[in-house]
């Protein structure tokens, strides 16, 4: 198994209009997915059982705002994105995860200290697809 780091990851992101761009300025994202159980158990069970129920998807992605930025101006809350997200960089034969949802939260943070921040979170609508 190779271990890699997260350099070279890009995010790319477009709305229904079908124009795509990369993300500029990024940080950090993640990928969250998890499982909904729904519990099984009836009387006379001495210990819970569960089924599992739906799956759900989250992004989240952490950059440096950039006003210049056409792709992070364009994503604001209730828009639907369209994403890709390559976790090792966009050359021949790398993985990456697809899907699409709504921007669900826009946020510009700025310290005195520090630089202005952006973060964005998309709820992912159907599966991620890893390709």
């Amino acid at each position: 198994m190779a271990i890699v780091t997260g350099n070279s990851g890009v995010v790319k992101m477009h709305t229904t209009d079908g124009s795509e761009a990369v993300v500029g300025q990024v940080r950090d994202f993640s990928i969250e997915s998890t499982t909904d159980t729904v519990e099984s158990s009836v009387m006379g069970d001495d210990d819970r059982t569960y089924l599992k129920s739906l799956n759900s998807h989250s992004v989240s992605v952490n950059c440096y705002w950039d006003e210049a930025d056409t792709t992070q101006q364009l994503l604001d809350p209730a828009a639907t994105i369209f994403f890709e997200i390559y976790p090792t960089g966009t050359g021949s034969g790398e993985e990456f995860y697809s899907g699409s949802g709504i921007l669900t939260s826009k946020s510009i943070s700025a310290a005195f200290d520090g630089m202005v921040e952006a973060s964005f979170t998309i709820q992912v609508s159907g599966a991620v697809t890893v390709a």
